[in-house]
């Protein structure tokens, strides 16, 4: 059997398949066109929202399932696998996995925080689109789809580090554990991104049971290391902007030369013996 058949490859975006400056894929597009001419699934596991990948999978031409802010839900296209299940809704097109609970049921939680933390948290629906302008490098257009969340509730932070650690402290009380990110915070619910990888190579397997699937998993940063080390091979994306990824040791490690979709590219077509340039 050779290392095509089977194999499922999740990735993370930001960094990873796109550019960390410019999110443009151009390094990464002859190893996509070659895995789509060899039927090996492309799957998107990311931070960012539906409305996000929505017009990103048709720029990178892929029409499998993707998995949205940080693993809270996977969406999978209608008709894509021949079977249902009943732990799933129905979006538009789109069947979905939820793991976490709704952006409205989230911000009922954060409202809910002792006042001295609570009034130190700004959430993003309080800043609105043109306040989270302010605080990031994106555009409008491009906050306007950022801020359509389904499945969490990023907050700003602005007090001291003593109240941050009270915070975590009252986050864990209640249930949850509380994420930072480069500039918000992000409270969860036990779901990461290894648990949608998990779940769909579950499914992959219910559809092909007599083919053994072989996950492949690449990501450049903290956020990804839950679905690194869920994957028969992990492969971790060089970021000139952090520290090397620790995983664990019994998880096979391949790490790239290049940055980015160069890096992506770099690593997929050593690792599958694509035989591209």
């Amino acid at each position: 059997m050779s290392r095509i058949d089977g194999t499922i490859v999740f990735t993370d975006l930001d960094g990873t398949l796109l550019d960390h400056g410019d999110y443009s894929f151009i390094a990464a597009q002859p190893v996509l066109s070659e895995l789509a001419s060899l039927n090996v699934p492309v799957i998107p596991v990311t931070s960012k929202t539906r409305a996000e990948l929505l017009s990103l999978r048709e720029k990178l031409k892929l029409d499998t399932p993707f998995v949205v802010e940080n693993g809270a839900a996977i969406y999978v296209p209608k008709g894509y696998f021949s079977f249902n299940d009943d732990a799933l809704t129905e979006q538009d097109e789109f069947w979905c996995k939820a793991f976490a609970p709704s952006r409205k049921e989230w911000v009922a939680v954060i409202d809910s925080l002792p006042n001295a933390i609570r009034e130190k948290v700004t959430t993003f629906t309080e800043l609105g689109n043109n306040g989270i302008v302010e605080l990031t490098d994106l555009t409008l257009d491009q906050v306007a789809l950022a801020n359509e969340r389904e499945y969490s509730e990023p907050m700003f932070w602005q007090g001291d580090d003593a109240l941050l650690e009270a915070f975590k402290v009252t986050a864990k009380s209640l249930g949850f554990d509380l994420l930072q990110g480069g500039r918000f915070l992000h409270l969860t619910s036990g779901y990461d991104k290894g648990q949608a990888l998990a779940w769909l190579k579950q499914q992959f397997m219910r559809a092909k049971p007599n083919e053994p699937q072989f996950a492949i998993a690449l990501g450049d940063s903290g956020n990804d290391i839950d679905m690194l080390e869920a994957a028969d091979q992990a492969i971790v994306i060089k970021n000139p902007h952090s520290k090397d990824l620790e995983l664990d040791e019994r998880i096979p490690v391949l790490r790239s030369v290049k940055e980015g979709p160069a890096g992506w590219a770099e690593t997929l077509n050593s690792y599958l013996n694509l035989g591209l340039g």
